[in-house]
Parts: structure tokens; sequence; C-alpha cells
């Protein structure tokens, strides 16, 4: 496989990977990211969150969490865009998630990182086919916060 290897690599390619390139046990290292306290006020203003969980210290302070965490779905939004080098130039359509799961909190100042494996993939016929990548989001201490396998449709090698 072109650009792959059965241990993560340092960064994800920046070349067109396509169906054939991705197989079974591959995995890559994506870029990381930092989560700022901007990143989380305006993801909460962009999508309506006013859950003093994300956006109240004193509140987060006194819940389990014992501070702001970051919603989920921005932690899976970083995860995802991270990963695009993978498919930029072969996808489809990203056609859903599967096992998705929230192991532990994301805070304003972590800083996270995707490794990616490819699990499955299948031909879809002409010009196209079919990969489940597992997505594994550890923070700065290489703890696991977040899991999901999604399922992409990503285009064959061009003739």
């Amino acid at each position: 496989m072109s650009g792959a290897t059965t241990e993560p690599m340092s960064t994800a390619p920046i070349m067109p990977l396509y169906f054939e390139d991705y197989e079974v046990g591959a995995r890559f290292k994506t870029y990381s990211r930092t989560i700022t306290e901007a990143d989380l006020a305006m993801f909460c203003a962009l999508v309506g969150y006013h859950m003093p969980l994300f956006i109240d210290e004193h509140y987060a302070r006194e819940t389990r969490f014992g501070g702001r965490i970051v919603p989920g779905s921005l932690t899976a939004s970083y995860s995802t865009a991270s990963t695009e080098v993978l498919t930029r130039w072969s996808i489809i359509a990203h056609l859903g998630n599967r096992e998705a799961r929230f192991l532990g909190p994301v805070r304003p100042g972590d800083t996270i990182t995707t490794h990616v494996e490819v699990i499955e993939r299948s031909d879809r016929g002409e010009g196209r086919g079919m990969v489940t990548f597992r997505d594994t989001v550890v923070n700065q201490d290489g703890t696991t916060v977040y899991t999901v396998e999604k399922l992409v449709m990503v285009k064959k090698r061009p003739a």
C-alpha cells in the first residue's frame, strides 16, 4: 500500500489515496489540534449549546468532571476534520458512523490526535469501494477519549 504501514505514521500522507491504497490493518496518525477557549466558545455559540457544563466554570467545577469540558460533537468534528487528508481527493460520500463512544472528557487546552486504522474494505463495482476506518482519538497524555467506526465510499484509482 502506498504510504501506509502497520505502525502509526508521524502524519497522514498528503497525497492522493484511492480505494486500492487502503489495506486492512493499515494505520495512520493525523495532525494534532489543541482545543482553545475560543474554539469552545465559538462552537457552543454556533450550535446553540447553553449547557453550564460547557460554558460555566463555576458550575462545572461542582460536577464529576471538576471543570468545563467540550461537547463530544466538537471532539468528533475536529477528529473528522483531521482525517480528511486521507480521502481529500477520493471521497465520494461519508456514509455513516457506528460504534461511536465518548470515553473521557476533553477540556479546553487539551491537544487531541486521531489515529486511524483501516478495518474493512469492500469493492462496490465500477469506480468505487467502501472503506471502514476505526478512528481513535487520544489526548496529550495518550488517553483515549473517543472512538468511532466511519464508513466511507471512495473512488478507485483513475485508469
